[in-house]
């Protein structure tokens, strides 16, 4: 497996697993990605026709979602200093579209995207511990 973040493919095999285990046949794409590089770790077969499109799509979220790498400990900040709202850290972000979600987890210097199609809500969060515990190496 050829790497721009340098995952391991055990990593890799394990964030798409938590995400499907989570997401079921409504994952549509799952994306590893830094500050610097990204890497598509699963699309679903129906959506693009070749691997340079999927990469050109998914780049475009993918520029768009590194600014939660300043964004979330601003936001754990904010929200935990004095007088603020109290409402704990900073743990991941769901995007609505019209027809999906876009959820972005931020750990340390390493991020995931995964995109679904329209569901519920509820198992997002699942999704979202299970790939911020595999980043944070617990």
């Amino acid at each position: 497996m050829s790497s721009e973040t340098n995952i391991g493919e055990e990593m890799a095999d394990s964030i798409v697993s938590a995400a499907r285990t989570s997401l079921g046949d409504t994952l549509r794409s799952v994306v590893h990605f830094t500050p610097s590089g990204l890497d598509v770790l699963y699309t679903r077969r129906d959506l693009y026709d070749s691997v340079e499109r999927t990469t050109e799509a998914k780049s475009q979220l993918v520029e768009f979602e590194r600014t939660g790498f300043a964004e979330g400990p601003v936001r754990t900040a904010l929200a935990s200093a004095a007088g603020g709202s109290d409402i704990g850290a900073y743990e991941f972000t769901v995007r609505v579209h019209g027809d999906g979600f876009v959820v972005r987890v931020i750990q340390g210097d390493a991020g995931v995207l995964f995109t679904t199609d329209d569901m519920d809500v509820a198992a997002f969060e699942d999704a979202a511990t299970a790939i911020r515990h595999l980043l944070a190496g617990t």
